[in-house]
């Protein structure tokens, strides 16, 4: 079943189950049973990629509770440095 909007005069706008044959008739608003009629929305049919999803699940998460991270502090690992160049050039 399709989700779709509503919008009742006094309350404002909801949304509702509502199957596919029932779709353009007015349904009643769920807090003050007065007629609601639809909204007409541009539908979601463009599939997003797994990792962009997650990606946006989690910000919009961390918008309203940010996760609490604990990390030890690494030390940085000793710098290596190759004794290998150009053979052009001179080392100094």
């Amino acid at each position: 079943m399709p989700q779709y909007e509503f919008h009742c005069a006094h309350c404002g706008p909801f949304v509702c189950w509502r199957p596919l044959a029932e779709a353009h008739m007015p349904v009643t608003c769920p807090q003050c049973q007065a007629i609601a009629k639809r909204v007409y929305t541009a539908p979601g049919l463009i599939k997003t990629p797994p990792a962009l999803a997650h990606a946006l699940y989690r910000a919009e998460k961390s918008a309203h509770e940010p996760d609490v991270v604990s990390r030890t502090q690494e030390t940085p690992s000793p710098t290596i440095y190759q004794s290998h160049g150009r053979p052009w050039q001179l080392g100094h």
